[in-house]
């Protein structure tokens, strides 16, 4: 059976490439032991529709949208959402992270919010987390992954997307946004989520 895959512009398939092609993806799970004849986008079933996201948790999000895909198109699929959780604002913005500041899904006012709203707070613990679902054979699995950090008090760096200019993972002197893509790509939380993954699909026959 064939697993399609989402292809959101944020999502990383182990290569460290935001806005990766479909084949760059393919590809990054064909060097992993994954056959890349197995793996399709969503571009090659001719779906360019957005996915529906109306859920509160990462969990109910992911699997909504992958079993759109299924029900829809009739092919299994994986599909993620991804969130930052800020332990001082409860876990805020979590699953509305690409809306915190609005429906306009701006990147920088979403950062503004966030730092606004930590101005006065000295506990600065954050993570990123990613869910992954996977809709097939009647069954559907998750894998979950994690990167712990900080956040901090002003913008750094300009590469990445979202909040990585004020995310700075544990263990390291950089943000997100001052990392290259590779070194991003290797510790971010759709990097571990992803291995997950491919951990399951190398089980699966």
């Amino acid at each position: 059976m064939e697993i399609t895959h989402l292809l959101q512009n944020s999502y990383n398939l182990g290569v460290g490439l935001p806005n990766a092609s479909d084949e760059a993806k393919k590809n990054s799970f064909s060097s992993q032991g994954i056959e890349s004849q197995r793996i399709i986008g969503l571009t090659d079933i001719s779906c360019f529709e957005e996915l529906p996201e109306t859920h509160d948790t990462l969990e109910e999000n992911a699997l909504e949208k992958a079993d759109y895909v299924l029900k829809t198109y009739k092919m299994a699929c994986f599909a993620d959402d991804s969130g930052l959780e800020v332990a001082a604002l409860d876990g805020r913005p979590g699953v509305y992270s690409a809306r915190y500041a609005g429906e306009s899904k701006n990147a920088d006012a979403n950062m503004d919010k966030v730092l606004a709203e930590l101005q006065h707070i000295s506990n600065r613990n954050a993570r990123f987390r990613t869910i992954i679902a996977l809709v097939r054979d009647g069954e559907s699995f998750l894998f979950e992954g994690i990167v712990d950090g900080t956040i901090l008090h002003e913008r750094r760096g300009s590469s990445g997307f979202g909040y990585d200019p004020i995310f700075q993972p544990k263990g390291y002197s950089l943000s997100f946004a001052e990392m290259s893509m590779e070194e991003k790509g290797k510790i971010s939380h759709r990097a571990i989520a992803v291995q997950k993954l491919i951990q399951f699909l190398k089980g699966v026959r």
